[in-house]
């Protein structure tokens, strides 16, 4: 494949399970082409209780269109459900399409992709791959495929959720802990599923090689916390890219040449991208 060529996408939504009658979805961006193309796993935004399988569409068009299959994945979150009830869903996206990979004309390996709330469960997500908290859903007729992921893409994750927890107290952002509160219910749970406290204690399963994404003068994500998430991960062993954007927004993307921070963006995860698939 090469790397500047241009696919046709389709674009379409499948159910990949059913909870009580109602059908959760993945929206499938395929690039049209023999493949087998690189697959990433798309876990939006939103504070964990806001955006859809819809928000980061543009950046998942642009990929495809690069020739990566991409699987954006609506999952559940407040006031439906709080943690770990999301995690448990992506866990069974991935699943999904590792099991759907030959008909996608995609690779069996698979990475992810998240920004913001969904860079946080995009990473809890790799380095838990098999815990037990989050492998409760089946998938039916796959038995034996797990929820491993190669790479990740965590774009100004919410890495420490307890550290941004207090740091909104502390600025007094209402918006942030109540987001928090609605999604985790406690601090043991904030702990529970922190990517940064699992690294600590040496207790993940997992060191898949990450990009990290940052933005410039980021109110909402501490630099402090990426970086010590970053040198912890380092520490551990794990392997991890960083770069910084300059004006990019929190969610939906565009990339346009007009912006060329957002093509800068989309051509920085490709490549990523390309090397680890």
């Amino acid at each position: 494949m090469e790397n500047n060529r241009r696919y046709e996408v389709e674009v379409r939504d499948v159910e990949y399970q059913r909870i009580a009658g109602k059908p959760w979805l993945i929206r499938l961006y395929q690039p049209k082409g023999d493949g087998p193309f690189p697959a990433i796993v798309d876990v939006h935004g939103g504070a964990w209780h806001n955006g859809d399988r819809t928000t980061n569409g543009g950046v998942d068009q642009a990929l495809a269109e690069r020739g990566i299959v991409v699987a954006a994945v609506d999952f559940r979150q407040p006031p439906e459900a709080g943690y770990p009830a999301s995690v448990c869903d992506i866990n069974l996206a991935t699943r999904w399409l590792k099991a759907h990979a030959r008909e996608l004309r995609a690779t069996t390996s698979v990475g992810a992709f998240g920004n913001s709330s969904g860079g946080h469960q995009a990473v809890l997500s790799a380095i838990r791959a098999r815990h037990p908290a989050y492998t409760s859903l089946q998938l039916p007729g796959h038995p034996d495929v797990d929820a491993s992921i190669k790479y990740v893409i965590a774009a100004w994750p919410v890495i420490d959720p307890l550290y941004r927890y207090n740091y909104a107290k502390e600025f007094n952002r209402e918006e942030l802990v109540s987001a928090h509160n609605e999604y985790w219910g406690t601090e043991a749970a904030m702990i529970d599923g922190n990517p940064q406290k699992i690294v600590e204690r040496g207790e993940q399963q997992a060191l898949p090689p990450i990009y990290v994404a940052l933005k410039t003068n980021d109110r909402n994500h501490p630099l402090e916390m990426e970086e010590r998430f970053i040198a912890t991960y380092r520490k551990r062993g794990g392997t991890i890219e960083v770069d910084t954007f300059d004006g990019l927004p929190e969610h939906r993307i565009v990339p346009s040449p007009d912006k060329p921070e957002t093509m800068r963006f989309v051509d920085a995860i490709t490549a990523f991208i390309r090397r680890h698939a």
